[in-house]
């Protein structure tokens, strides 16, 4: 049995209280790689070329500040 399989059978055995506190668990540790990847992003300049459409169409007023 694999690392992941492993994992998912405990997963399963986990009390209804503990399921709720690893389901909040695994969201925030989602919500933190997902920040550190996209500020990864904008540092190496991947996301410039979106930043300046968004910006020119917002110039253009083909979009609106939120």
């Amino acid at each position: 049995m694999s690392e992941l399989e492993q994992l998912e059978q405990q997963v399963l055995q986990l009390s209804p209280e503990d399921l709720v506190k690893f389901r909040a668990w695994f969201i925030e540790l989602d919500h933190q790689l997902w920040d550190k990847q996209i500020e990864a992003d904008v540092a190496a300049g991947k996301l410039d070329r979106l930043i300046a459409e968004a910006r020119a169409e917002f110039k253009a007023g083909k979009a609106r500040e939120i």
